[in-house]
């Protein structure tokens, strides 16, 4: 139990440690200060509730049908396409500074709201969830350890990355930090796009 588990962790954390589109908002609202507690909490319980997916079989159903597979593939490809695309805008138009005390004028709804999109919206997501995590959850006796480890991986990355955040908040006061922040994220985005396009069978 003690393996899968440990196993499940490990693995759930390297596969989200890759900067994605939900961890890039997570880093933008801790850097900002704005309604963290809620955000990582939003992130970390959708996370989980993916992997329980995955765990339960869901993983395994999707893999073995190809015309699903290729369908998460191609979607989450054009999602990183798009959202590297307008983190290419931002930087372009920039307008990203904070203000002295770090934060700007968003609301918890919106910032719910677009936490909620990226993560339930991009079908990448499910590649790491509920396909990869639950696909080898399967070969594991105790299934439910591997997975709740991979749930427990999340809750430490996403509260890590959410209030950790606050301490590059100097640095952002400056707009040209913000400009590097959203072409590094373009850039990451677009070659995640490009594996998975370009990496599957």
């Amino acid at each position: 139990m003690l393996d899968a588990g440990m196993a499940g962790f490990v693995l759930g954390f390297s596969l989200i440690l890759a900067i994605g589109a939900q961890n890039a908002f997570v880093l933008r609202q801790g850097i900002r200060g704005e309604y963290v507690l809620p955000l990582v909490l939003t992130c970390a319980i959708s996370d989980a509730l993916l992997i329980t997916a995955g765990v339960v079989g869901f993983g395994k159903l999707i893999a073995s049908n190809l015309w699903a597979l290729t369908l998460v593939r191609w979607g989450g490809a054009i999602f990183l396409i798009v959202y590297g695309a307008t983190n290419f805008r931002e930087a372009w138009l920039g307008g990203g500074k904070l203000d002295d005390k770090g934060r700007t004028a968003n609301s918890l709804k919106g910032t719910i709201m677009t936490c909620l999109f990226l993560t339930w919206a991009n079908p990448h997501v499910y590649l790491d969830t509920v396909i990869i995590l639950g696909g080898i959850s399967s070969q594991y006796q105790e299934a439910w350890a591997f997975g709740l480890g991979a749930a427990f991986s999340s809750f430490v990355f996403f509260f890590s990355l959410g209030f950790g955040a606050r301490f590059l908040r100097p640095i952002f006061t400056n707009s040209l930090a913000w400009r590097v922040l959203d072409v590094f994220v373009g850039l990451t985005m677009w070659a995640i796009a490009a594996s998975l396009l370009f990496g599957g069978k």
